[in-house]
């Protein structure tokens, strides 16, 4: 996957920057779904910008792979299929089991506090039925994959958090999942006090291939 995700919010503001951010946030919240097309007139009174940054934006895009610029179409967001999607799990599984190797020996007991704050976070957003537990899901993940020390990694496993984000959204919508994930994010935090680095990377690695399975099973067209 590129690396190019520029989701740190601290990084510049020029307006290509502000429109690309814009774009991305949209992209991901699912507000700019896979099909829509993006008319640059639109989005740039919507920033309240010109035409040429928004462009500029969605060149940025379409390097990773987040939208199609096509002639005589212009610019549409791209779309997963279920094996894109299994694969971007696969690979995330990978990386994030690699992410609890290196982030373990760096883990004190101020870091499993918060990994118990998040998961307390992550499920009060679930009872209340709202978007935010995909959010919450996320800062669960990255207070691990942040602990690495490994900033081509952290990125790597950012941008697949971004690609698959709006189809885990979709999926929260329709799906109890999030209530049931309390137990498995809690045997990961119990995974990382044991410190047994092996085990750890098991339980991250069979967390999210589990999920995989359940997403792809949910938007299988034989359950539409």
């Amino acid at each position: 996957m590129p690396l190019s995700f520029a989701t740190d919010p601290s990084a510049g503001s020029t307006a290509e920057q502000e429109a690309y951010r814009h774009l991305l946030q949209g992209v991901r919240e699912g507000r700019y779904r896979a099909g829509d097309r993006l008319i640059p007139e639109d989005i740039a009174t919507e920033i309240g910008m010109s035409r040429m940054p928004v462009r500029e934006a969605f060149r940025r895009l379409a390097a990773d792979g987040l939208v199609l610029i096509r002639p005589n179409r212009g610019c549409v967001v791209a779309g997963l299929t279920l094996d894109e999607i299994s694969e971007t799990f696969e690979m995330r599984s990978v990386l994030e089991g690699l992410a609890v190797r290196c982030a373990l020996p760096q883990m004190t007991a101020d870091s499993f506090d918060e990994l118990e704050r998040l998961l307390d976070r992550m499920e009060r957003a679930g009872a209340a039925s709202g978007g935010d537990w995909v959010l919450r899901h996320q800062e669960f993940h990255a207070a691990i994959y942040n602990l690495s020390r490994r900033p081509k990694l952290i990125r790597q496993i950012n941008a697949l958090h971004v690609v698959i984000e709006p189809y885990m959204r979709i999926w929260f919508d329709y799906v109890n999942k999030p209530l049931s994930a309390r137990d498995e994010h809690q045997g990961l935090i119990d995974a990382l006090r044991a410190g047994d680095v092996k085990a750890a990377e098991a339980v991250m690695q069979d967390h999210i291939l589990g999920t995989a399975a359940l997403l792809a099973d949910y938007a299988s067209p034989d359950r539409r």
